[in-house]
């Protein structure tokens, strides 16, 4: 029993110390943006994708262990959290040409393939 204890202190330490690596890094993203809300989505196994948008429309993400880890960071910072990402929220989102030549490739005036 001991050593079960024992493990799961250490995951608990483990998951404190993640939660708190993330809400810092969503606090300086803010800071740098003249603050920020978010967008929590669940990726699977691989765990939960936080997407931030700073008040100038700069965006960025991270990647959480799992859904309660970013939940639990979004809190931790303080910003506002978005059920979805779309009407509104998504509309301040401000892209620039590499947004565009990476994500859009092809369809819409993205680079050409070989």
């Amino acid at each position: 029993m001991a050593d079960t204890q024992q493990v799961d202190a250490k995951a608990g330490a483990r998951h404190g110390r993640q939660v708190t690596r993330l809400a810092r890094w969503i606090d300086t993203f803010a800071k740098a943006h003249g603050g920020a809300e978010g967008q929590v989505s669940y990726v699977g196994e691989r765990g939960a994708r936080i997407v931030l948008v700073g008040a100038d429309g700069t965006w960025g993400d991270l990647m959480a262990p799992t859904y309660e880890s970013a939940e639990k960071a979004v809190a931790k910072s303080g910003i506002t959290v978005h059920d979805a990402f779309d009407g509104e929220f998504a509309a301040r989102v401000r892209t620039g040409p590499y947004e565009w030549s990476r994500m859009a490739g092809l369809q819409v005036g993205g680079p050409k393939n070989g």
